[in-house]
């Protein structure tokens, strides 16, 4: 397991990514590149996570891990995995999908257990509301969509199982939006993203393989630009094919993340807290207990 490591200068550490190292020793449970540049040595230092300039958080659908990273019908993502962080022992929170994406951004599923639309979240506390009382800006992004804050539960191959926006009344609803208006100057995206593919190109309803060429038609711009600029793509699924353990695909590709396997235990909740670290929040939820990913390198 690698080393425990940070992107952030010491000062920057918040006091709750202190709790979560104290907890831990306790035992508690689309396409336009830029030009390269060099990047200045990296050293190692325990304790905090990184404040990446971006951050893309990309959501597939229903696969188990084996069926993914390292399969030969998903090409790009293995290699996306091998030269990222492959994080072996991830798991999804809960069967079926739509649980698991209230559980990323509210560090719960909130009486969510199956996938019936509308639901109706309120105003509960969640990490999109979070970053925009921070002045943080988030976007989620939505293939299929049919306009900017759409309501409905399906149009085409989009469904709003698989976003969660849509559910709070404390968010915005023009904080969901087409993936057509994906930026390819990546420069503009915002602070945190949120992508979620069609039924198909999510791998829900369609291939593995589509869901892979999806990935590499789509996204390898952005995870190029962001090995030299700052800047961080996650991609994980919602949940596995349907067994106990929900072992999922859980990939994290930047500058700031030593690349190799990482066999830290990790869930939704787990990428929840360590969004939050980055900027500072309160963890919500279970998050309050998660561990943020390890494995973060210092400039």
């Amino acid at each position: 397991m690698p080393v425990v490591k940070s992107w952030t200068r010491p000062w920057l550490i918040t006091v709750a990514s202190l709790a979560a190292v104290a907890l831990t020793a306790c035992g508690n449970p689309r396409l336009t590149a830029a030009p390269e540049t060099t990047a200045p040595p990296v050293t190692t230092i325990a304790g905090s996570v990184p404040r990446p300039d971006h951050v893309v958080i990309v959501l597939m659908e229903n696969e188990d891990q084996s069926r993914v990273v390292g399969a030969p019908d998903a090409p790009y993502l293995t290699s996306l995995a091998e030269r990222g962080a492959d994080f072996t022992n991830s798991h999804g929170i809960a069967h079926p999908s739509q649980g698991n994406y209230v559980a990323l951004l509210a560090g719960k599923t909130l009486g969510v257990t199956n996938d019936s639309c509308p639901q109706d979240l309120g105003d509960q506390p969640n990490l999109v509301r979070q970053l925009l009382d921070h002045n943080v800006t988030v976007t989620g992004y939505f293939e299929g969509m049919p306009s900017a804050g759409y309501a409905g539960c399906k149009s085409g191959d989009y469904y709003r199982k698989h976003n969660p926006l849509a559910d709070f009344s404390n968010i915005p609803a023009t904080a969901s939006v087409p993936f057509s208006t994906f930026p390819t100057d990546y420069s503009q995206l915002p602070a945190v993203s949120f992508v979620v593919p069609n039924l198909c190109n999510d791998m829900h309803s369609c291939s593995v393989r589509t869901g892979d060429t999806w990935m590499k038609n789509n996204l390898s711009g952005y995870a190029d630009w962001a090995s030299t600029h700052n800047s961080l793509l996650i991609v994980t699924f919602d949940e596995d094919s349907g067994s106990d353990d929900n072992l999922i695909p859980t990939i994290v590709y930047g500058p700031m993340m030593t690349p190799g396997t990482n066999d830290q235990r990790i869930d939704h909740y787990s990428i929840l807290r360590t969004v939050e670290e980055m900027y500072g929040l309160p963890p919500l939820g279970y998050a309050t207990s998660a561990q943020p990913l390890t494995g973060w390198k210092v400039r």
